[in-house]
């Protein structure tokens, strides 16, 4: 197997974990006996999970390889999808989803530098196909999700099932995928050209901010979409599953032309038009009220946010390359670091939204924050310019 195959088949595997236990939220609700607000606040553990893991994953991929902490944090999810499902309570859905979602933070970023690693090799944009892979393993997990709900398996028995058919599938890609060297056989290799640390660097918390605003739309659409269905429009439970599997369809399919639409209208531009189409998406859905006009808008939102993360992360790969052909572990890290603030901050917002107003309210400020992603690829690509500029004058010198 290719090691482009073995990665693609890596992020689907990520994004079937997501799409299997998310639009069982309904299910879940129930199970713990908790309404919107609280359910919102107990969403916060897999939050600060991933936020904790991503904010020390990039020094742990740069000393084991992106390879070795795949194969790890797999056997992690696996075990914690199941502690997830078997959750009699809030507290133990809350620390499950806690540890799921450190186990899931660390897949997340070593699965994007292997995407990073492959994309050099290759020397063209394909991170945005490696991206589909997710949409396309959320449209799987998610589809699975709706067939187990309409035949009545527990949440417990559907994520066992999950978990034992996602260690196998690692098991058989794992050998494939890109094996980074550790940091300390690379002490004699060449520096970042750009020797700031990722803190004090303006390009990087633009596309930080890009890759944040996605995930509370993304996070958003996967965690509270089944329930705005079920909730205010009527659907039933498994209909309503079928939201998240539009959006995640539509997804992957723009994605598979991503790097096509990256070369032709360049990032800022591709990510300005996208932050449009989700935008309007995500508001109509909320507003008009009806199923099926909410899954044209949850496609509509799909399509438009399915650039924002794979070129926010392969620009922050790039801004971190060192002349070697090394280098962005940090950079992408800090980047993804960032972003899962939107998953830390996005379900207790529009929870609380959704407990003083509705949850058609939470998704129109939803849709108005996917639209801050246009400015901020704008003044990203600027940033970057600026970057470039002061390496090639010290290069001169």
């Amino acid at each position: 197997m290719s090691q482009r195959w073995a990665v693609i088949l890596v992020f689907a595997l990520n994004g079937a974990v997501l799409g299997s236990w998310a639009p069982r939220t309904p299910a879940l609700s129930e199970q713990i006996g908790a309404g919107p607000g609280l359910l919102g606040l107990a969403l916060l553990g897999g939050s600060v999970g991933m936020l904790l893991s991503a904010a020390v994953s990039g020094r742990v991929i740069e000393r084991f390889g992106p390879r070795a902490v795949i194969a790890g944090s797999a056997i992690a999810i696996a075990a914690g999808l199941p502690a997830l499902g078997a959750a009699p309570s809030l507290p133990w859905f809350t620390a499950a989803l806690l540890l799921l979602g450190m186990a899931s933070g660390v897949f997340d970023v070593a699965m994007n530098i292997a995407g990073v690693a492959v994309e050099r090799r290759l020397a063209r944009p394909i991170m945005p196909v490696f991206h589909a892979g997710f949409s396309f393993g959320a449209l799987a997990g998610s589809g699975a999700a709706a067939l187990a709900a309409a035949g009545g398996w527990s949440p417990l028995l559907h994520f066992a099932v999950a978990g034992t058919a996602g260690i196998a599938l690692v098991a058989t890609v794992v050998r494939a995928l890109p094996g980074v060297a550790p940091r300390d056989r690379r002490a004699a290799a060449s520096p970042p050209t750009v020797r700031a640390v990722p803190i004090r660097r303006p390009a990087l918390w633009l596309l930080a901010a890009i890759a944040l605003c996605s995930a509370v739309a993304e996070g958003a659409s996967s965690d509270w979409s089944a329930l705005l269905l079920v909730s205010e429009q009527h659907a039933g439970e498994a209909a309503a599953a079928l939201a998240y599997s539009a959006f995640s369809l539509a997804m992957g399919f723009a994605r598979l032309g991503g790097s096509w639409a990256q070369r032709r209208l360049g990032p800022a531009r591709l990510l300005a038009v996208g932050a449009a189409c989700a935008s309007a998406g995500l508001v109509g859905a909320a507003l008009v009220g009806v199923p099926a006009v909410s899954y044209a808008g949850f496609v509509l939102a799909g399509a438009g946010l399915a650039a924002s993360f794979p070129v926010a992360l392969s620009l922050a790969g790039e801004a971190g390359r060192r002349a070697d052909g090394t280098g962005g572990e940090r950079e992408v890290a800090f980047v993804t670091a960032i972003a899962y603030t939107g998953f830390l901050a996005g379900p207790p917002a529009i929870g609380g939204i959704a407990h003083l107003t509705s949850l058609s309210a939470s998704f129109v400020v939803v849709g108005v924050v996917a639209g801050v992603i246009a400015p901020a690829a704008i003044a990203a690509a600027r940033s970057l310019a600026r970057e470039r500029a002061v390496v090639e004058r010290s290069v001169v010198r």
